[in-house]
């Protein structure tokens, strides 16, 4: 296990930005048996020619182009059917990790013969200032806690495909990081998050300004869709849904003073 290859899936759209950095939070792991997938949904801007010029210094990074937009879910779906390592991790193009965030994990896992773990997280701006803002998941995480609160932060979740195979990602273009997880959570019914900080979420402008209706229409759709409920019982988990973001799921989310 300590030297199992991690896959590492990007997907990325108009990234030009942000892809360098998230890239390079990557190739600065003191963990290095790693490759990075990354799938760019139909680029229009220099985000491509930009991965390029990297990955022709490193062999272990490759990229594959989607013909047209098609969503995250598509994307990461493309790269996972690619990926070669035991271990599979996610990391969105305008996200970084923190240097050891794979060796921890990796040892935390082995240590406590685990086959998925997540963690904390430091919220930044686009700019990359710390926000001062730490969400802090429950270190042990039911089902349950789960099905009412996306406590994963996406860039911070691994899995062990010798355990699970490989997951199927939903091709719908939001909230495909919830239903993955809950996925896990169901056939484990219970995981243990490693107890650090280990990446920065990058909170993006346009993502602030998404409308709360949006919100609930994405999320209902979880427990519509995924789940396959009927109205009145999607309805009802929906309320409990909300009740968790308004009254519980603050207490998870600290302030703190971080350096970059």
């Amino acid at each position: 296990m300590p030297n199992s290859l991690v896959s590492i899936i990007i997907p990325t759209f108009n990234s030009e930005k942000f892809i360098t950095e998230a890239i390079q939070s990557v190739q600065n792991q003191t963990y290095i048996n790693w490759e990075i997938l990354i799938v760019d949904d139909a680029s229009t801007d220099n985000t491509v020619e930009l991965i390029n010029k990297i990955r022709a210094k490193d062999s272990r990074i490759k990229l594959h182009l989607l013909k047209s937009n098609s969503g995250t879910g598509v994307a990461r779906n493309k790269a996972l059917k690619q990926a070669q390592g035991r271990y599979i991790a996610f990391l969105d193009a305008d996200d970084l990790w923190m240097p050891e965030k794979l060796q921890k994990q990796l040892d935390f896992l082995h240590d406590n013969n685990l086959s998925f773990t997540f963690s904390s997280y430091d919220c930044i701006d686009e700019d990359g200032n710390p926000l001062g803002k730490r969400v802090i998941p429950p270190q042990n995480l039911s089902y349950n806690q789960l099905f009412f609160c996306n406590y994963i932060g996406n860039l911070t979740g691994i899995y062990d495909t010798n355990f699970f195979g490989k997951i199927a990602i939903s091709s719908i273009r939001k909230r495909q990081d919830w239903m993955h997880w809950l996925t896990v959570l169901k056939k484990i019914k219970k995981a243990r998050a490693v107890p650090e900080t280990l990446a920065y979420y990058r909170v993006r402008k346009n993502s602030i300004s998404a409308s709360k209706l949006d919100l609930v229409k994405h999320n209902f759709a979880v427990y519509k869709q995924y789940h396959g409920y009927s109205w009145p019982l999607a309805i009802g988990c929906m309320v409990l849904f909300l009740f968790t973001q308004l009254a519980i799921k603050p207490f998870y989310i600290k302030k703190v003073s971080s350096l970059i």
